[in-house]
């Protein structure tokens, strides 16, 4: 549901518009978040956790090896989880006991902008890397935003439940368009360079809460003219 409490009329034909999640509509690294709260959950998860910091900490320091340093700090997380079930009902448990946490880095800004596009009937969609559970558990409860997501997907593997296809860079636009957002996307909304393929994707790319070494970089791909807009994320 809406704000107002009923659910915008979405035309088939209507503009697509796209929004990034962490630092776009939320402050932080969501998803980092989340993989802390789980570890903390039980001493051992935690215990485990430090002594393997040894390892897992300098590749996730390092680009080419940084998604498989942050699988093993997951995969410590949610070891004996019997499948994505379970971890939803995990997630919904976070947002629910960290409401407070959570409302405070909701970018009320982005939100407006985003309840402003579906009263304008446009189709809107989150795209994150984070698990899609966790991102429409936040918009839904704590932002009061009913909206579809597309992000990463998870499955159990070695007795955990981990990452199976990240929505990131390019395959974020391959995982729209597989979930039936496969029409010209109007906007897209995102702070980060590795959305460069979406940006490039959408008629009129937005560029929200950039870090200021990457404004160049953008300004490169996009145009010098880009759309650029600070909501707030990184002050």
């Amino acid at each position: 549901m809406s704000r107002a409490g009923v659910d915008p009329v979405t035309a088939a034909d209507a503009d697509l518009v796209v929004f990034d999640f962490d630092n776009t509509l939320v402050r932080g690294d969501s998803g980092g978040a989340l993989v802390a709260w789980l570890l903390r959950r039980s001493p051992w998860r935690t215990a485990l956790a430090v002594l393997a910091a040894v390892v897992l900490g300098p590749m996730i320091a390092m680009l080419p090896t940084r998604r498989v340093g942050i699988s093993g700090f997951v995969w410590i997380a949610t070891f004996g989880l019997r499948g994505r079930r379970d971890f939803d009902t995990l997630i919904d448990d976070y947002v629910l006991r960290n409401e407070q946490n959570l409302r405070g880095r909701i970018l009320p800004q982005a939100i407006d902008v985003l309840h402003r596009h579906r009263e304008a009937g446009d189709r809107v969609v989150v795209a994150t890397g984070a698990p899609p559970e966790l991102a429409r558990a936040v918009l839904a409860f704590v932002a009061h935003e009913d909206v579809p997501v597309v992000g990463t997907q998870v499955g159990r593997r070695f007795g955990a439940v981990i990452a199976q296809r990240h929505c990131h860079a390019e395959n974020k636009l391959v995982m729209l368009r597989e979930a039936g957002f496969d029409g010209p996307i109007v906007r897209a909304y995102t702070d980060s360079t590795a959305d460069m393929p979406l940006l490039r994707a959408a008629r009129h790319p937005v560029v929200v809460n950039p870090k200021p070494s990457a404004r160049d970089d953008f300004r490169k791909v996009l145009g010098g003219d880009v759309d650029m807009r600070d909501w707030g994320a990184r002050g």
